[in-house]
């Protein structure tokens, strides 16, 4: 018998839950179809995440298209269905070729060690100033800081993972929450060893009675807890909070059965959900908006 998990209509941080509770109930032995045939719209994190998912699977799963000739070919241009073919067998009208980048988007790129961190930034730090300028309005000063901030979340992938992981960015009309303001969204999404298990392995770690996931962010996100001795290792994160802060940007963080989200005023996200259904490693999410009138400089 072959368990079905149906990808919702609109596929993002918030609603990849869904994805993650039908798995939690799917027989780790059993064949798989992942049917997003009525999916219309992925976010880049949707997208990342859905990678991550065909890794975390015992056996291969097969994957159902999504039946929209437009939401099929934009997964086309960002690469989804290159790396989805080598983690599920496609069921589906699959695009031929992914015609290349726009100007406001990193295809789905996979970082494994450092040197693909250093390419991932070094692609994208051409268009970061014009999207930062054109598209956010942020003054072009800031692009230092945010390829620092995508060094160190794709860093993130390479330092606790233990396995490869995916990135993503793009920029788009926010309608949701920003009154159709733009925003960039930088997605990475692995099914490594996650927070907990990379803290745990901490030669100083000592356990106590509320140890869990939610804990282990708090103190990797919140504190900088890290499980290198090294002085300033641990504090990429903290930095990423810095520059986000400036930005008015969100950095949200889930990991295991948590997640954890440090919130500007326009999101009414919850700052630590907990009880999670359980999914592998780490899936990172930052959005930094357009910058209106009075923002910062």
């Amino acid at each position: 018998m072959t368990s079905v998990i149906t990808v919702p209509p609109s596929l993002d941080d918030h609603t990849f839950e869904q994805v993650v509770e039908q798995l939690a109930a799917v027989p780790r032995d059993g064949k798989l179809l992942v049917d997003a045939r009525h999916t219309t719209w992925a976010s880049p994190y949707g997208l990342t995440a859905l990678l991550t998912l065909g890794q975390t699977l015992d056996e291969r799963a097969s994957f159902a298209v999504p039946e929209t000739e437009k939401t099929a070919s934009y997964w086309a241009r960002t690469g989804f269905f290159k790396y989805a073919d080598e983690l599920y067998d496609l069921r589906g009208s699959v695009p031929k070729g992914r015609g290349g980048e726009s100007s406001v988007l990193l295809e789905i790129t996979p970082v494994i060690k450092s040197e693909d961190v250093h390419d991932v930034v070094g692609r994208i730090q051409q268009k970061a100033q014009q999207i930062l300028s054109s598209e956010l309005s942020i003054d072009a000063k800031a692009t230092v800081g945010f390829a620092m901030t995508l060094s160190e979340i794709c860093q993130n992938i390479v330092e606790h993972a233990g396995r490869g992981g995916w990135v993503a960015v793009q920029t788009y009309t926010w309608r949701r929450r920003l009154a159709n303001r733009r925003v960039v969204v930088i997605a990475v999404c692995d099914a490594g060893q996650g927070f907990r298990q990379s803290l745990e392995s901490a030669p100083s770690f000592v356990r106590n009675d509320r140890w869990d996931d939610a804990a282990a962010l708090e103190a990797a996100v919140i504190r900088g807890v890290s499980r290198f001795r090294d002085p300033g290792r641990g504090q990429g994160i903290a930095g990423v909070r810095r520059y986000l802060s400036r930005w008015d940007g969100k950095l949200s963080v889930r990991s295991g059965t948590a997640k954890i989200a440090i919130l500007p005023n326009w999101d009414d996200d919850v700052p630590l959900a907990e009880k999670l259904a359980p999914f592998p490693g780490a899936q990172i999410q930052v959005t930094i908006p357009e910058r209106v009138s009075g923002g910062p400089r």
